[in-house]
């Protein structure tokens, strides 16, 4: 494809946008600021007889009725009794814009830029006559550049660009840019095009607050994203023709009464971004913009000339996706429409298309005379465009070449130079490196000796580590053996030590043998209970435990219940706040039951007389925890970390000289975390101990 679709095309002749001919008769019309200011007919002042047929010719050109404007411009001028000085230039510079955009008659064009000229060097006034010289030489440029005469027509920029920066006039420095920057992209240097276009951008805000200033405006922020889009720059491209559509979007309601030319603008766009997406590779997305730009444009009074060239943008999408059937009703609307609207660049490329369409279709012989069609058209295309780039800079380019010789050849001494150092100092650090190699590969030898050394006596160690745990291992399955041996063979007779104790304190005995009685009845008490908690503890190693779904309320309300016999001992109440709801948990109904009542038994245990124990549910989101809380006597800080620790020093007697083994945390831990729970506490000397264990919710 050709250089992108809204810039591609201006600067051409004869193949002028209508829509860049609407754009820079606006800009045209903002070459001569002092029309609205209060001066002397010489220093520019537009009659007021002149005023109302400007505005009908500015309303007609708007709406692409420029002929029947310059017919009323004509036949309403020749009525006027004295015209201005700046009746004269509007009257001239219509005619210019005229010739170029709908006549496309170069010779023409360039009378009107002298005729333009004539009048502005009328001006008495320093000031305007300086803005006006100014414009005027850049009408003439534009008009030489039309004629392919580029090296004058840099001559007139910079002569135009000479008069208006001595007064730093804003709207005539952008006026310039804009003018380098769309030569800078006919010559392909697109990234220097973006500049000027950027830099025109930041004069424009000198132009009027008006259509026309907004127009310039959005253009050259699109202008900015063209040029990045031929510089390769896509990112940059796609944030510019974002901030051109929202630019234009901010617009809506102050134009809404001329809406069709903001949508004007968007197509030329949407265009665009159709582009920047088949640069990218989104191709549903560049037909979807193609389609939504072509069918703005070729509403009636709407850009039909940029229509055509984004219908070639969509022809190329077509046929790089092979989608022949609709490449072919496209290029033959295409064909319909050039017949009414001219666009040689937009027919060259239709020729190209239909070539490549008929050779797919294996018509060679179309194909062929199709190709020749385009290839000479091309190459008068190619004509301009090379002059383009080869005007004016000729010699510069050769002043540049003798630099770059020279530079070369000192660049060339350099590297000589260069490389010829760093052949001597790769040369050194070789034989550095290899003096390393020899010298690392001898030490490597004998630190690989050492490590093989080192392996084997870590796998020796390992083994008799392993060998010793496997001891470890068997002795303690033997010591619990043992112990639960023992511990069984020992309850039994204890257990009837206390039966028989229990009765004789029933008998009739004297005091000093009751508190005999009663003292081995104690002691064969705390004896019993010593071996229950040594079977429980070795109990609690064999196997896995079964699990069942068990309501925690039901659990915890039994726990308690059993529990009150044994507060009441010492007038204790235990008070419980269970869920409001079930809540079903898959545990050992067994277990957790030792759990719930061990940790009651100790806030019984550690808690005094008449006091009272709260046993509470919490339902947390993924978890339920059951709190026992006491107002006892609380657990000291230096034996805490030892709590849940089997056999442990971390044991006091309870509030009534109850015994303690500290035996029954450490295999209330054991069992909430198989259960994958856990259990922790909270305490305080003197003040009281909490003890939370946390049970995971069943999955659901």
């Amino acid at each position: 494809m050709f250089l992108n679709n809204n810039l591609r095309h201006r600067f051409k002749s004869p193949y002028v946008s209508p829509v860049y001919g609407l754009i820079t008769a606006f800009a045209l019309i903002l070459f001569f600021p002092s029309c609205t200011k209060k001066q002397s007919a010489d220093n520019g002042e537009m009659s007021a007889e002149f005023k109302p047929i400007d505005d009908t010719v500015v309303k007609l050109s708007a709406t692409k009725r420029s002929a029947e404007g310059i017919k009323y411009l004509d036949s309403a001028y020749h009525q006027l009794s004295k015209p201005s000085l700046i009746d004269i230039a509007h009257y001239y510079g219509y005619h210019f814009m005229y010739s170029r955009r709908d006549l496309r008659n170069t010779k023409l064009e360039l009378a009107y830029a002298d005729s333009i000229m004539i009048i502005a060097k009328k001006f008495s006034n320093l000031k305007s006559y300086i803005s006006y010289i100014a414009n005027a030489n850049f009408a003439k440029g534009d008009a030489y550049f039309d004629l392919n005469q580029y090296t004058t027509a840099y001559r007139y920029y910079y002569e135009g660009y000479i008069f208006g920066k001595n007064y730093l006039d804003n709207g005539l420095l952008a006026e310039y840019t804009y003018r380098m920057g769309m030569v800078s992209f006919r010559q392909s240097h697109f990234d220097l095009a973006a500049n000027y276009f950027k830099e025109s951008f930041k004069l424009s805000i000198a132009y009027p607050d008006d259509f026309r200033g907004f127009y310039q405006k959005q253009e050259l922020l699109n202008d900015i994203g063209e040029s990045y889009l031929n510089s390769g720059n896509t990112d940059s491209a796609g944030l510019y023709f974002n901030r051109t559509l929202r630019f234009i979007s901010k617009y809506d309601e102050r134009f809404k009464v001329i809406s069709y030319k903001l949508d004007i603008a968007r197509a030329v766009t949407w265009g665009d971004q159709g582009k920047l997406m088949y640069d990218i590779g989104n191709y549903a997305e560049a037909q979807r913009l193609f389609q939504k730009s072509i069918d703005f444009d070729l509403k009636k009074s709407y850009d039909n000339f940029n229509a055509e060239l984004v219908e070639v943008d969509l022809g190329d999408l077509y046929l790089k996706q092979n989608q022949l059937a609709p490449l072919f009703n496209l290029l033959q609307d295409l064909h319909k429409q050039l017949d009414s609207v001219k666009n040689m660049e937009a027919l060259t490329s239709w020729n190209r298309l239909m070539s490549a369409y008929t050779a797919k279709r294996k018509d060679f012989e179309k194909s062929l005379d199709y190709f020749k069609i385009y290839s000479r058209l091309k190459d008068s295309l190619s004509k301009v465009d090379m002059s383009i780039k080869e005007a004016d800079i000729n010699q510069q380019l050769a002043n540049y070449d003798k630099q770059y010789q020279i530079q070369a050849l000192k660049d060339n001494n350099k590297l000589e130079k260069i490389f010829l150092y760093l052949a001597v100092l790769g040369g050194i650090m070789a034989l550095v490196i290899m003096l390393l190699v020899v010298r690392n590969w001898g030490r490597s030898k004998r630190d690989l000796k050492a490590i093989s050394e080192l392996n084997l006596q870590i796998n020796s160690q390992k083994n008799d580590l392993e060998a010793t745990l496997e001891e470890l291992k068997t002795n303690s399955q033997e010591k619990d053996r043992i112990l639960r041996t023992v511990a069984h063979d020992l309850r039994n007779p204890i257990g009837g030590v206390v039966s028989l104790t229990n009765v004789m304190l029933e008998d009739e005995y004297t005091d000093d043998q009751k508190e005999l009685i009663s003292l081995v009845n104690s002691t064969s008490n705390n004896t019993l209970e010593l071996i229950n908690e040594i079977l429980e503890a070795t109990n609690h190693k064999i196997g896995k435990s079964n699990k069942e779904l068990v309501d925690i309320n039901s659990l915890v309300s039994n726990s308690v219940e059993i529990m009150n016999f044994k507060a009441a001992e010492k007038n204790q109440k235990i008070v419980t706040e269970l869920l409001d709801a079930p809540e079903m948990l898959l545990i050992s109904r067994e277990r957790i039951w030792r759990v719930i009542s061990n940790l009651i038994s100790n806030a019984i245990k550690f808690s005094p007389n008449g006091a009272s124990i709260l046993v509470k549910l919490i339902n947390d989101d993924k978890e339920i925890k059951i709190c026992v809380s006491d107002d006892g006597i609380g657990i000291p800080d230096n034996i805490k970390e030892n709590v849940f620790n089997m056999f442990t020093d971390a044991k006091r007697p309870g509030t009534a000289g109850e015994k303690s083994f500290g035996l029954g945390l450490s295999i209330c831990q054991q069992i909430v975390e198989n259960h994958g729970g856990k259990i922790w506490f909270e305490s305080e000397n003197n003040k009281g101990t909490t003890f939370f264990v946390s049970l995971n919710k069943p999955a659901a």
